[in-house]
């Protein structure tokens, strides 16, 4: 029994929240862990650990391997599956599939579940007991939890249950986002599941199934795994409802009913918290009624006279929509998009294979940040021709390289680095190393930085 847990999506619906370089699956939305390892410990309850993996494309290899491994210490980077380039689900999914055939050389029969990494399960034995179910008779089979409907929803695909086998149901069709009127019709007959882009399958039926439905991806499929990496970026970008699901006669579906949401949208986030009590945020209102705040640094936030608004603050950014409205963030993004605005790759927290740093205070001339360094990790070889910087230790224990010297600072210790100089932050210590940066100079943008050498590979 393996998972496999799909983590290449951007998540723009929730910006200001969510950031290219950070999108939604590494957010905390209504606990103390992101989606993506709240997903990663639901898998560890009904399997081993090490058969949890994840496929993501480069942008966010560091960001999975690290958030994970603050949960699991002996998680490592052979269960993180990196895409050559992001097509879609369908040809991640294959090279998921031959990742576990070739690299982890798994038996070809042995159920495989292929999970989304930023949904909400609210009943999670209730979840937990279903996925055991059908995973145990899913055979050979292409298996999906589909989701028992609440309401009319127009934001998610159907599917049509038919004849019952098993714990399953026969696929009879599945449906594109409905109408209104569309909606209520599948609602009232009883014969539709939302459909969640759960799957369940064996290897041996994945290959058997792309050969009929998808021969572009089959043919490079059954080459050998150097040549399917090579050309990985000639598959279609194309789902895998698209590719198999809609077309094969051997999908069978099974309904759930356990709290499920995609959050796709403020609206549904706010719904969430309301129903679980979470506050992400301080709210002060006078004459205000049906108010959702968010804030990621937990400001404070004061209405008057207002009613039926979600407030999203993140630290370089605020958000305000009427209630029912969070659909439209994404006409926000195109706005953002045509403007080239900076704001929807990197927030004021920016998160490196090593740690994260985040921007304190940010002006022409000088700059300050609190910088993260995760224990065992350090930051590049590099120098600067146009800052200096003061590094002064605030937690933890730093290694630094500076220039000809390499001392050790402890907190309230300091140095400073010097334009031009050569120098290096390291954590040898076994909790986050915290430290305040000043930057001064007349050119204080991060592409100033030579890279000697990168643990990482960057340049």
């Amino acid at each position: 029994m393996y998972s496999v847990i799909l983590c290449g999506g951007s998540g723009t619906r929730l910006w200001p929240l969510s950031r290219k370089n950070f999108p939604k699956q590494f957010l905390s939305l209504y606990s103390d862990k992101s989606l993506l390892q709240e997903t990663f410990l639901r898998m560890t309850k009904i399997m081993p650990n090490e058969n949890i993996f994840f496929v993501t494309n480069n942008d966010n290899y560091f960001n999975v391997l690290n958030q994970i491994k603050e949960i699991d210490k002996n998680f490592t980077d052979k269960q993180v599956i990196i895409e050559p380039a992001s097509l879609n689900t369908a040809p991640a999914i294959a090279l998921s599939v031959k990742y576990l055939l070739e690299k982890i050389r798994i038996d070809q029969n042995a159920p495989i579940i292929f999970l989304p990494s930023d949904h909400y399960i609210g009943n999670k034995k209730a979840y937990l007991d279903l996925t055991k179910e059908a995973m145990r008779s899913i055979e050979d089979r292409i298996g999906t939890i589909g989701i028992k409907p609440t309401s009319p929803e127009t934001g998610y695909g159907y599917i049509r249950r038919g004849d019952k086998i098993n714990s399953y149901h026969k696929v009879e069709e599945f449906k594109e986002k409905p109408d209104k009127v569309t909606a209520n019709f599948y609602i009232q007959s009883g014969k539709y599941s939302w459909n969640a882009g759960m799957y369940i399958f064996n290897a041996k039926t994945f290959v058997s199934e792309i050969k009929k439905y998808e021969e572009s991806i089959y043919k490079l499929f059954i080459e050998n795994y150097d040549f399917f990496i090579e050309h990985f970026d000639t598959m279609p970008k194309i789902s895998i409802d698209l590719a198999i699901s809609e077309k094969s006669d051997n999908v069978a579906v099974i309904e759930g009913d356990f709290g499920w949401s995609d959050i796709g949208s403020f609206d549904s986030l706010s719904e969430l918290s309301l129903k679980n009590g979470n506050k992400k945020g301080k709210h002060v209102g006078h004459d205000s009624k049906n108010i959702f705040v968010h804030s990621q640094g937990d400001k404070l936030i004061t209405t008057i006279g207002v009613e039926d608004l979600v407030v999203i603050e993140n630290n370089d950014s605020i958000l305000i929509h009427k209630k029912g409205r969070g659909e439209d963030v994404k006409k926000i993004v195109e706005a953002l998009h045509e403007d080239e605005h900076k704001s929807l790759d990197d927030n004021l927290i920016v998160h490196s294979p090593w740690g994260k740093f985040e921007i304190l205070i940010d002006s022409p001339v000088h700059k300050v940040k609190r910088i993260t360094v995760y224990p065992g990790e350090k930051l590049s070889m590099q120098s600067h021709f146009h800052r200096s910087e003061h590094w002064i230790v605030v937690k933890g224990i730093a290694k630094v390289t500076n220039a000809d010297k390499d001392l050790f600072l402890r907190e309230n210790e300091s140095t400073y680095i010097s334009p031009t100089s050569i120098h290096r932050l390291e954590n040898p210590g076994k909790i986050n190393l915290e430290i305040i940066e000043v930057q001064t100079g007349n050119y204080l943008e991060e592409d100033d930085i030579i890279r000697y050498e990168d643990h990482y590979g960057r340049k």
